[in-house]
């Protein structure tokens, strides 16, 4: 029975998704006015998020009995993310270095009519762009469209210097939308007016952010750090109320008890979140096409950069496809193909939210529920793994910084790409569990290697779809390594 309502479930989330894709695609205003429904969705999701760790940490740790199994998970947990996302990495470089989407690319990107390749700021009703060229033609023949909005201006007048172009405008005032501005011709270029603010003010070093990481890890309050979504400190200060509460005996029974209906109290809502899993994911999909312009605005935008996605893309495919399998295959002592379809539904759920802590509740269902996965190892490796284990977005990050060196013509050595590798494995532990965090840490992969942080303007058209395929395969890992040290683990 168990089985027939996983199946039921697997197909209402792939119908939402194709219908959802659909919607957006052939009608983006329609899927812009949906996007509501899978904002709603995500809300339900983080709402839980924070007593859904809380509780299935605690509860698990007190399954774990003697103390000194908790240093022997903990050890385990470890290893097997160090050693996947490291795997991660070393694929994506190879693949990169053989593709080489760079230089087979480069004339194609540079003559997209999408492609960023500028970053500018708004000064009042004109637009300065700092880099890049504009398209073909007489700039008196320019107009300026806010993409998915109708709003239409005219370009009036260019100012040309060494280092900037200044369009002045009529019929528009200063927005913070994503813009196209196109020639008589039809040629032109689209720009995000806050790409810049998304990277430019990251200039962390790779030792900072892991002292930050670090210094998150104890909350000064652990209230805020529930309010604002912050996972690390929570999960610290569960391990440390577990550990006392199972050091407590007689008097530490009670709150345990209290722990354990909790835990199982919030899994009966993940079986209510699951019902309408096909309605929220589907919105999320629309909307997010919707937001892109629909299939007229998405497809362009692939195709410019159609060798660094399918790179990516086949990186992670296989990431998720072969190495995760073999290990698990020969560690976890499981089908890949069955563990694979009864994890599908959380699968799909990253896929659509491209957040690993959004779909956190879906992981630990499907891991318990459906994968048999003991509740101590799933609540102790899931909601780490959430935060520190991000083989995709450590890949991506590898392939993004060498396909950037590749544009600007810059050969990488053995240092550098060695420097690469360490930096992205890093890095990717620091980076949260939210969408689009990989951008962010990927300045610190590219200041280590003194590539231009500009670059990352070149990969923002397409970025959201290859965060949702590199979310999928974080989640993908996450399960995966819970089954495999509950293998390893002790019996309950």
């Amino acid at each position: 029975m168990n089985g027939k309502r996983n199946n039921r479930l697997l197909l209402g989330i792939l119908a939402g998704i194709v219908t959802g894709g659909l919607a957006g695609g052939l009608y983006p205003e329609a899927g812009l006015s949906v996007k509501f429904a899978g904002d709603l969705f995500i809300r339900f999701l983080m709402m839980i998020v924070m007593p859904l760790i809380i509780a299935a940490m605690i509860s698990g740790i007190a399954k774990l009995g003697d103390i000194r199994n908790l240093g022997s998970l903990g050890t385990r947990t470890l290893v097997y993310y160090i050693a996947t996302t490291s795997l991660s990495v070393l694929t994506g470089i190879a693949l990169v270095l053989l593709v080489q989407p760079g230089k087979t690319g480069l004339q194609s990107s540079r003559n997209s009519i999408t492609q960023p390749e500028a970053i500018y700021r708004i000064e009042g009703n004109g637009i300065k762009l700092e880099r890049g060229a504009l398209p073909e033609g007489d700039p008196s023949t320019f107009s300026l469209h806010l993409l998915d909005r109708n709003i239409s201006a005219t370009i009036t007048a260019a100012e040309h210097t060494d280092r900037s172009i200044t369009l002045h405008t009529s019929g528009w005032k200063q927005r913070n939308d994503t813009v196209s501005i196109r020639s008589g011709t039809g040629k032109g270029v689209r720009f995000d007016p806050l790409a810049e603010q998304r990277f430019a003010k990251e200039q962390r070093s790779i030792s900072e952010i892991l002292k930050e990481m670090l210094l998150g890890l104890v909350p000064s309050n652990i209230f805020k750090a529930m309010a604002e979504n912050d996972i690390l400190p929570v999960i610290t200060f569960s391990l440390l109320l577990g550990v006392a509460l199972s050091m407590s005996g007689e008097a530490g029974k009670s709150a345990l008890s209290f722990f354990n209906g909790l835990n199982e109290a919030m899994m009966k809502i993940i079986h209510l979140a699951m019902y309408a899993s096909p309605i929220g994911i589907g919105a999320l999909v629309a909307g997010r096409l919707g937001e892109a312009g629909g299939f007229n605005g998405f497809w362009p935008e692939l195709q410019s950069l159609g060798s660094y996605a399918l790179t990516v893309i086949g990186g992670l495919a296989i990431h998720s496809l072969v190495t995760i399998p073999l290990i698990l295959k020969l560690f976890g002592k499981t089908s890949p193909r069955t563990f694979a379809l009864n994890t599908a539904p959380a699968l799909l759920a990253a896929f659509s939210t491209a957040s690993s802590s959004a779909t956190l509740p879906l992981t630990i269902e499907c891991a318990e529920e459906k994968n048999g996965i003991s509740p101590r190892t799933a609540g102790f490796v899931l909601p780490l793994g959430a935060t520190v284990n991000m083989d995709g977005t450590a890949l991506y990050e590898a392939v993004a910084v060498i396909f950037i060196a590749q544009m600007n013509g810059i050969t990488l050595g053995l240092p550098e790409l060695f420097i690469i590798f360490l930096t992205a494995t890093l890095a990717a532990i620091g980076a949260a569990g939210i969408p689009e965090a990989g951008l962010v840490t990927m300045v610190i992969v590219l200041r280590a290697v003194n590539l231009p942080i500009e670059g990352i303007a070149l990969i923002l058209s397409i970025d959201w779809f290859l965060d949702r395929c590199r979310t999928a395969v974080n989640v993908w890992g996450d399960s995966a390594g819970a089954k495999i040290i509950d293998v390893k683990s002790p019996a309950s």
